[in-house]
């Protein structure tokens, strides 16, 4: 089996991407990372997920992107938006966070021998995010076999995007037929210390709209049961 990096959040789109590298034959090193979010909720479902997929190894990085801040995802004076998706990139947007991350996946991938990354960005629900579309994962691959001593020898480095054009409710479908145990993700923005989510930022939004509209019962667990 060849190895993979695969990034790993504890959400809902980074636990069906480890399923379907799973499925597509490679051994799974996953990465999460620990850089001053709002709650460690996600880590402790990363934890999970990896587990039950079958992970090889899961490792967790310590970072402190809130030192930088201008996220509400890093910086406590900052509220989450809770009024509905809207049009731009939102608050939540974290400063090059994507970016820091393929970097530290890809330095994982030149020591593990892998020459595969895989990262659940997705272009149609991705609430504005410019580290979320094509033209960037395109530039960042380009960038990752100029710059590492494996992609200057001919060991051509892949980025795998297996989400990037689907709904979030073919997400939901597609990680339903890999066996994904959506109960166990997190993908709340302010998700309390159990890990239940508050139901009214964006990312609660497009997760509950996309069981929805797939037709699959919402595992979720609300800070308010009315949310369901």
């Amino acid at each position: 089996m060849p190895n993979a990096v695969i990034l790993l959040s504890g959400g809902l789109d980074s636990a069906t991407c480890l399923a379907e590298a799973k499925h597509c034959g490679f051994s799974a090193y996953c990465l999460s990372f620990d850089y001053g979010q709002r709650h460690r909720a996600e880590l402790d479902a990363a934890r999970r997920v990896a587990a039950a997929l079958g992970a090889t190894e899961h490792r967790i990085l310590k970072l402190d992107l809130a030192q930088f801040g201008g996220s509400a995802l890093t910086d406590t004076h900052l509220d989450v938006p809770v009024a509905g998706v809207k049009p731009g990139i939102p608050i939540t947007y974290v400063p090059a966070r994507n970016t820091i991350m393929l970097s530290l996946a890809l330095a994982w991938a030149e020591v593990s021998g892998s020459r595969d990354i895989f990262v659940g960005v997705n272009a149609v629900d991705y609430s504005g995010y410019p580290d979320c579309r094509p033209e960037y994962i395109a530039a960042f691959e380009v960038m990752a076999n100029l710059a590492t001593k494996a992609g200057v020898e001919g060991a051509k480095l892949t980025l795998h995007t297996p989400l990037m054009s689907l709904s979030k409710a073919r997400i939901i479908q597609m990680g339903q037929g890999l066996g994904v145990d959506y109960g166990l993700t997190v993908s709340c923005y302010q998700a309390d210390e159990q890990g239940k989510a508050c139901g009214v930022c964006d990312s609660c939004r497009l997760r509950r709209e996309g069981f929805v509209a797939a037709g699959v019962p919402d595992p979720t667990r609300y800070q308010r049961s009315g949310d369901r």
